[in-house]
Formats: structure tokens, C-alpha cells, sequence
């Protein structure tokens, strides 16, 4: 999650219809390169948080729920700190 690109490209798999998107549909809103899109989705992959399945001649990623959850777990700021932040 070190890189904006990839909490963005799991924002967008997240919010895709069907709750899985294929790297064609991952391209577009980015001004890098097809490799480069492919290469943070593999860190992701391997860091467990997308799951993904070749189709022809693409790949389909969708989010892990269960690693979603715990990342989700992870970045909550609890009440105490977030009424001291207010």
C-alpha cells in the first residue's frame, strides 16, 4: 500500500460492478503504463489482498474480503484518538 497507485487500484477492483475488474478495465484512469499497472497488482497479490484468474488473454482481480477486513482493522483510528483529533 506504499504507493497511491495501488490503494487507488484497489479502491477501483473494490467499487467495480461485480466486485471484480479484468487489468484492461484497470488501464484507463492511470497515465503509466500497462506493465506498470500489472506490476503493482502483482504486489498486491502478493501481499495478499487481490485474488486474480487469467481469462484468454486477461486477468481478472477481485479483493480478498478477509484481507480487506484486517487492512480495514489495521487503519481505523479508535474513538478516543479520533474525538482528540476533532
Amino acid at each position: 500500500m506504499s504507493d497511491p497507485i495501488r490503494l487507488r487500484l484497489l479502491s477501483l477492483i473494490a467499487s467495480h460492478e461485480g466486485g471484480e475488474a479484468c487489468v484492461c478495465d484497470l488501464i484507463g484512469p492511470f497515465d503509466v503504463s500497462q506493465p506498470t499497472i500489472s506490476h503493482h497488482l502483482k504486489v498486491l497479490r502478493e501481499a495478499g489482498l487481490v485474488g486474480s484468474e487469467r481469462r484468454g488473454t486477461w486477468v481478472y482481480h477481485w479483493v480478498l474480503p478477509d484481507a480487506l477486513a484486517q487492512l480495514s482493522a489495521l487503519l481505523e483510528i479508535p474513538a478516543s484518538s479520533a474525538k482528540a483529533l476533532a
